[in-house]
């Protein structure tokens, strides 16, 4: 009864969404205004009837009815209750049912946050934020339906994919989803502009916190997976350029452009068409990822199982989603005229170079990504393009961005000197330069990779310093005043210097690792020592031990330094015998400096000796520290009252407002 009360809240919901995309944007169109707000309890009504029947998804789950065929596919009895719960959207139909929920969510915030917002733009917006929930929720149905029943039920479910059952994997597709489905609140505004044919300033500051939200949620979707793929699978590294992991980068660099663009609309009238291009194509990525994830095109860790007409769905989605906005924007662009004029070495020129190397940047990514794909199809030759390609293709961009975000922060409006910024920088690049030399020496032989790296991240870092420094007249005004002039900066201005900081922390996690990890692979003997990276490592031997739904083995390593016990980490080598799959826990021990990682293999000889991977990581942590620093960035520019929803508005509903005429006139 509760997946059928499930099954009837989509159909419910799939009728709120077509009501929602044509009614008001009918009104819209007309002027009606009482059709027009007839989207806002559409929105919420949708949002309402998809959490009822993700709640009823999840109870399924829960109480492990493997009478629903998705909980028998995906779930067990012995699993734990995180992962029964989890299990809900580790897969293709619940992880669908996330994203509608979702993408219902941000229509739902709309409606009721949204009350200072001209009628005509948010009746538009939610009009469109409908029709993507239509479409989704018809692909559910029609495709990916989530309560579908299995008779007769099995007496136990099949379990949830092995390397899924990990607490990183349990949040991470929910913080993804936000930032992914979050972009389509952007496109949203954005073809409601085009219909509209208005882009003003006010326009800007709506749009930038739905940007803003997606954004520090994907940033810490892609973090936490990240952190998964470096201690759940066992290879020791953190990034991979898989398919799937790229899915998810691509709209994050082209959202951090369009956040970066929306400034300069905000400030200064201009770039109003290439921010609507950005969260156009912002979504669009979006939707890109999950036709990869989801269709089976591209070979991924990551991806669901593959479905030809899933595929096809998806494809007419993309289609008629990025074809049909970039129509429109065809069409309304060249009417969008920019209002004011500025020097190329100016705040907006530093702008304008930061959105070109983003954007460049994700078309490298694009096109690496895609590349077998397009060459499949054109002579079925199958080609593999791997780390090395985007290591040496999307890592000098990284550097120019790096280098010239201390610069472009501290331009003026309009004009700037490069002079005077030259000036008020010279000091960071003295120690900058010192702190690169003194890497180079401490390190003679090893790596240049090292100094330059830690050197970039240094400039990022103390450039922030530079340029609150500046604005608070360190040095030219008294203490009380420096300090005042700091409490009074807008929160979006910290936000952004904590973000700028969070991007200096992740270059100098990555340029550390890279330069100065150590690994030692080997088949020991319990008994064996192992030194490493000025650490020595004793095997003591592996136990057997048995989990909740998994048989291991665990194996214990003692980690000395200068004779003294320094910790212990007990790697893992699990095997779940529903699903007959192995996987790898890795033996860990974290700090900020280090971390000390084990992997135990596979047994040989008999069990009498084991395959053992070792490695001391340098700052690995620092790459996820400046992730959550990024984010946290976000979330403090995000309570700037200036971008709250509809803040702009509040001066213009004080006019009296224009006649409008009513259906029955």
């Amino acid at each position: 009864m509760i997946a059928e009360l499930g099954h009837f809240a989509v159909i419910i919901a799939f009728v709120l969404a077509l009501w929602q995309s044509t009614v008001p944007l009918i009104g819209a169109q007309k002027g009606w205004v009482d059709w027009m707000r007839l989207g806002s309890p559409a929105a919420i009504l949708q949002f309402v009837a998809l959490a009822v029947a993700f709640a009823a998804l999840t109870y399924s789950f829960v109480v492990s009815d493997f009478s629903v065929r998705l909980v028998a596919a995906n779930s067990n009895s012995l699993k734990p209750m995180l992962y029964k719960v989890a299990g809900v959207w580790g897969n293709h139909e619940g992880s669908m049912l996330l994203w509608v929920l979702i993408l219902a969510l941000f229509g739902a915030l709309v409606a009721i946050f949204g009350g200072t917002l001209p009628d005509g733009l948010k009746a538009r917006a939610l009009a469109v934020q409908g029709m993507i929930g239509a479409a989704f929720i018809g692909f559910i149905l029609w495709t990916s339906n989530p309560f579908w029943r299995l008779f007769p039920a099995p007496a136990d479910g099949n379990d949830l994919n092995p390397l899924l059952q990990d607490p990183g994997l349990a949040f991470h597709p929910p913080f993804l989803y936000i930032g992914y489905v979050g972009l389509s609140m952007s496109y949203s505004f954005a073809i409601a502009a085009l219909i509209e044919g208005r882009v003003d300033a006010a326009w800007a500051r709506w749009v930038r916190p739905w940007t803003l939200l997606a954004w520090l949620n994907l940033t810490i979707g892609i973090a936490l997976g990240s952190w998964w793929a470096y201690y759940e699978l066992g290879w020791g590294g953190w990034w991979f350029w898989d398919p799937v992991e790229n899915a998810s980068f691509m709209p994050w660099l082209v959202a951090a452009a369009l956040l970066h663009s929306a400034i300069v609309v905000e400030k200064r009238g201009t770039l109003k068409s290439w921010t609507i291009l950005l969260a156009i194509f912002a979504f669009s990525l979006s939707l890109i990822g999950a036709f990869i994830v989801r269709s089976g095109v591209l070979t991924s860790v990551h991806a669901f199982a593959s479905d030809p007409t899933r595929g096809q769905f998806l494809l007419w989605m993309l289609v008629v989603a990025i074809g049909g906005g970039l129509a429109l924007y065809a069409w309304r662009a060249p009417k969008m005229r920019a209002e004011g004029a500025f020097a190329p070495v100016s705040r907006e020129g530093g702008l304008i170079l930061n959105n070109l190397l983003l954007t460049v940047s994700c078309a490298v990514v694009f096109v690496g990504t895609l590349a077998p794909l397009f060459r499949e199809m054109i002579d079925g030759t199958k080609i593999s393009v791997g780390a090395p390609f985007f290591d040496a293709s999307f890592t000098p961009f990284m550097i120019l961005l790096a280098i010239a975000l201390p610069f472009g922060s501290m331009l003026p409006w309009k004009r700037g000197d490069l002079a005077k910024v030259w000036r008020k920088v010279m000091m960071v690049l003295v120690i900058v330069f010192l702190i690169a030399a003194l890497i180079w020496s401490l390190q003679t032989g090893r790596s240049v990779f090292a100094p330059i790296g830690i050197a970039l991240a240094a400039w990022v870092c103390l450039g922030v310093v530079a340029e609150l420094a500046d604005r608070a007249k360190a040095g030219r005004a008294p203490v009380a005043e420096s300090l005042r002039r700091l409490a009074n900066l807008p929160r979006a201005d910290w936000g952004k210097s904590v973000a700028h900081a969070g991007f200096g922390f992740t270059i100098f996690g990555i340029a550390a690792i890279s330069a100065w990890e150590v690994e030692d692979i080997r088949l020991a003997s319990p008994g064996d020592r192992i030194e490493i990276g000025g650490y020595e490592i004793l095997f003591e031997g592996v136990r057997p031990f048995q989990g909740p739904n998994y048989q291991a083995d665990i194996g214990k390593f003692t980690v000395f330094r200068n004779g003294e016990i320094d910790t212990v980490v007990y790697p893992e080598k699990r095997f779940y015998p529903v699903q007959r799959t192995p996987t790898t826990e890795a033996g860990i021990d974290s700090g900020l400096t280090r971390d000390i990682y084990v992997v135990l293999g596979d047994p040989a000889e008999g069990g009498a000796r084991w395959a053992v991977r070792s490695y001391i990581k340098p700052y690995a942590n620092w790459i996820w520290l400046g992730a959550l620093v990024m984010a946290l960035g976000g979330l403090v520019s995000l309570t700037d009252r200036r971008y709250r929803v509809g803040a702009a508005a509040k001066a213009a509903s004080k006019a009296p407002p224009a006649a409008v005429a009513t259906p029955a006139e």
